[in-house]
């Protein structure tokens, strides 16, 4: 496995609509471990493809299921093609962070439960209903994947203050 370079703004890729995985095999596997790898150093809780320059629909997510409690485990998700099937009329306004645009966090209004459909890594059909924080995550990861970025959604976006706490980037 390798670290990968996170790219930021303004480069082209983050602004592309990603192409769907159609090639299950290893090159995406590895593509897969590094983004894993990289989330976790970068330290992250998600990754799109279009993140380490690469234009296809995949996205690497690690959260809590239940982010209610302090030492629940933590679920890997590796998603080739995410599509977001239903999304909570209910929203909530979040606080948002981004590894390719550090420095930056923003106010974002997303859905409170999302049903996400796609393909695990090694190309079976995949469903996941996410709630809370998760689908936060999922929405913000699947918006790269569409060359949207949180500050395109963001009722206000500031540079946190040095003594500010810093949020999980995703």
């Amino acid at each position: 496995m390798a670290l990968l370079e996170i790219v930021t703004l303004p480069d082209p890729v983050l602004r592309r609509k990603a192409r769907p995985v159609t090639d299950f095999g290893p090159s995406l596997q590895t593509l897969a471990d590094d983004m894993i790898e990289t989330m976790r150093q970068a330290p992250g809780v998600g990754l799109a493809a279009p993140q380490v320059g690469e234009s296809i629909r995949l996205i690497v997510v690690e959260y809590p299921l239940d982010d209610e409690k302090e030492d629940a485990p933590k679920k890997l998700f590796v998603i080739a093609n995410p599509e977001i099937r239903e999304i909570s009329a209910e929203t909530e306004m979040g606080v948002e962070g981004c590894l390719s645009l550090p420095g930056l966090q923003g106010e974002v209004d997303r859905a409170l439960e999302v049903r996400v459909t796609g393909r695990t890594r090694r190309g079976q059909p995949i469903k996941i209903k996410a709630k809370g924080w998760l689908a936060r995550i999922f929405q913000h990861e699947i918006d790269h994947l569409d060359g949207v970025v949180f500050t395109d959604r963001a009722t206000k976006v500031w540079k946190p203050a040095p003594d500010e706490p810093v949020l999980d980037n995703v």
